[in-house]
């Protein structure tokens, strides 16, 4: 299901990251989630689509390019 919502934990495992460094981006806005009773939790499709994002930015600066 492409709408499942994660924790913080899952995130971190899906994205290969330590939890730490999931919460620091999420509370400086870098990751697209929100709070739930004070708990952050992401959609697994805003994750994938801004890991996707992040790959083409990797790929414009390696060669270059400055898109948005």
């Amino acid at each position: 299901m492409n709408n499942d919502i994660l924790t913080i934990r899952e995130v971190a495992e899906h994205l290969k990251i330590n939890e730490k460094t999931a919460y620091r981006l999420a509370a400086e806005g870098k990751l697209p989630g929100f709070k739930v009773g004070g708990a952050w939790r992401f959609m697994r499709a805003d994750l994938d689509a801004w890991v996707d994002k992040q790959k083409r930015l990797a790929a414009d600066q390696a060669t270059g390019e400055s898109k948005a």
